[in-house]
């Protein structure tokens, strides 16, 4: 079982910039996927990032150039730089893992709010 603990979400200004952290309880070098996805208020969870074990890593066509993700094996950490904020990047925003014979799981999910 992979306990996943988003934090670093809140209020953003547009243009701005925050950076979410995803806290994993299994050594992340042994995930073979960790990803962020996002909820926006009335609409379906969307794919944003994804960071395999190999370091390659895919973003959504409208966060790619803004958004960063990247991960710490020292600290068991994933993180998503967010750049040049819009208002549309208001969501939650989830972390995710998943594997071979590890499954999927999820975090809780950090509130993020772009708006001026």
């Amino acid at each position: 079982q992979v306990q996943l603990v988003e934090s670093g979400g809140g209020l953003g200004e547009p243009g701005g910039s925050l950076r979410l952290s995803c806290a994993s309880s299994m050594s992340i070098s042994s995930i073979n996927r960790m990803a962020w996805y996002r909820q926006a208020p009335g609409k379906q969870r969307e794919w944003g990032a994804n960071i395999y074990k190999t370091r390659r890593t895919d973003y959504r066509e409208s966060v790619k150039g803004r958004f960063t993700i990247s991960g710490d094996n020292g600290k068991n950490t994933v993180y998503l730089q967010m750049n040049s904020l819009k208002p549309e990047d208001t969501a939650v925003y989830y972390c995710n893992g998943e594997g071979p014979g590890l499954g999927s799981h999820w975090g809780q999910g950090t509130q993020v709010i772009v708006s001026s």
